[in-house]
């Protein structure tokens, strides 16, 4: 039974897998995953380590099967349909068949689903461990065995090493360990977490260390963004709302493991929330893995009704979820509203560009990462970065190092792509003075093009 709801997760997610252009996240991805192993390292000991384990899968798996949108996106898709296919197992022992192939079923369908099952980036994976840890949980309780624990405590430290935040789904197998009825289960279920606590320490400390220049850009959250979580994590307001309820009904209905999945969905949103407040990481999709567990509690709410009005249900959420569905299809920025389209900005380029040509980037220091963006999609066949004094594999970094005389540096070239962030009527005006005086002594914008979320001047020297 567990086949349908993981073929049709693959199904729906495969549909377009590639038409999104690439985010910025996305080409983080690939730039790190695409180094050699060497400086992939280093780049680990420098920033974002708390993915450097995705990192080195991603490294071997580019090595096999290349780097284009499908194949950056495809270890993502496979891994949704797995989770699929395991929620439907586990719906199926805990609250019975039907439970189970409904659970499969609307996690199939769900925006988020196809969100991050069509993106270069671990939390697809980490849902799937965290679905195959509590699989793992439930064995291991109802038959209390080491070996049931040693695999418990391996999908836990390989949920931390995709995702580090995803250990706090611990917080909800708690309950399910403390209530055993036996010591045995309560000392092996101790001892399976702490050991994968403890190798995922020197990850997590390392993490701790660069988190203020990975996640500048995270805000204090307000009761708002709690409140508006299951919207945020699901990618739909009105599907994420059903989803809730639905959910909410079989916690009190469904025993002990209703209340133990109530546990895994909730308390790791309220600790997200709380450690925002502190520090930042209040980041939604950082909770995409208690998607399925809310799917189990739906589908146990919706089992003892008819199939067909269960179906119809599942069908009603999928249909509420299509704006989303065909939205995430076009863009995977976020708000949706404010697109950014690199192949199109990089085309233009390509299609204008002549031999000795140079380029710069607007801004070079952000998150916009118009060079790495630049970099996959035209590979050596970009103009030359003529501000670049180091290179982001030297610095072992994202970002590169331009050059501090860029007068000097820009005399070789007479023709000049400027390539900027947002939709600038002006470029130059729009860029701050150090770096705009320079270009505007010594070029004049010829042709001027705008795509969506970014814009393509050709700047030629005043002397030509």
């Amino acid at each position: 039974m567990w086949l349908w709801p993981g073929l049709a997760t693959l199904l729906v997610t495969a549909v377009q897998l590639d038409r999104a252009p690439l985010w910025r996240d996305e080409l983080a991805t690939w730039s790190a995953a695409s180094r050699p192993l060497p400086d992939l390292l280093r780049l680990i000991g420098t920033i974002d380590a708390v993915n450097g384990p995705y990192y080195l899968l991603m490294h071997g798996w580019l090595a096999v099967a290349g780097d284009s949108v499908v194949a950056l996106r495809l270890p993502s898709a496979l891994a949704m349909a797995g989770a699929a296919a395991l929620t439907t197992v586990l719906g199926a022992r805990l609250f019975g068949r039907r439970a189970g192939l409904l659970a499969g079923l609307l996690f199939a369908i769900l925006p988020s689903t196809s969100r991050y099952g069509q993106e270069a980036r671990p939390y697809a994976l980490a849902t799937l461990l965290a679905v195959l840890a509590t699989l793992l949980l439930r064995r291991a309780v109802e038959r209390s065995t080491w070996p049931r624990w040693v695999g418990y405590a391996a999908a836990v430290l390989g949920l931390g090493l995709a995702n580090l935040f995803a250990v706090s789904l611990v917080a909800g197998h708690a309950f399910a360990v403390l209530l055993g009825r036996r010591d045995p289960v309560r000392l092996r279920g101790l001892l399976a977490v702490g050991l994968a606590g403890l190798l995922l320490v020197p990850l997590a400390v390392l993490g701790r260390s660069q988190q203020g220049r990975q996640l500048d850009w995270v805000g204090r959250p307000g009761f708002g963004d709690l409140l508006g979580l299951p919207g945020s994590v699901v990618q739909a307001g009105v599907v994420g709302g059903l989803l809730v309820g639905l959910a909410a009904v079989a916690v009190a209905a469904r025993g002990r493991w209703g209340v133990v999945l109530g546990l895994t969905v909730l308390l790791p949103g309220l600790l997200l929330f709380v450690a925002g407040q502190v520090t930042p990481l209040f980041v939604p999709r950082y909770l995409l893995f208690v998607v399925p567990f809310a799917c189990l509690l739906a589908a146990a709410t919706l089992a003892p009704l008819r199939p067909a009005a269960g179906l119809t249900i599942v069908l009603v959420a999928g249909l509420l979820g299509a704006p989303e569905q065909a939205a995430l299809r076009r863009t995977h920025e976020w708000p949706r509203t404010a697109p950014v389209d690199y192949p199109a900005a990089v085309r233009i380029i390509a299609a204008h560009q002549r031999p000795g040509d140079g380029i710069v980037y607007a801004p070079r220091d952000g998150w916009a990462f118009l060079d790495l963006a630049t970099a996959y999609y035209l590979r050596t066949d970009r103009p030359r970065d003529v501000l670049l004094a180091q290179d982001q594999i030297r610095r072992a970094d994202f970002w590169a190092t331009e050059c501090t005389r860029p007068a000097e540096c820009l005399a070789p070239v007479d023709r000049l792509w400027l390539l900027s962030w947002g939709a600038q009527a002006d470029s130059l005006a729009a860029m701050p003075a150090g770096r705009a005086d320079p270009l505007r002594a010594a070029f004049r914008i010829n042709r001027h093009w705008t795509v969506r979320g970014l814009t393509v001047d050709l700047l030629v020297r005043r002397s030509a």
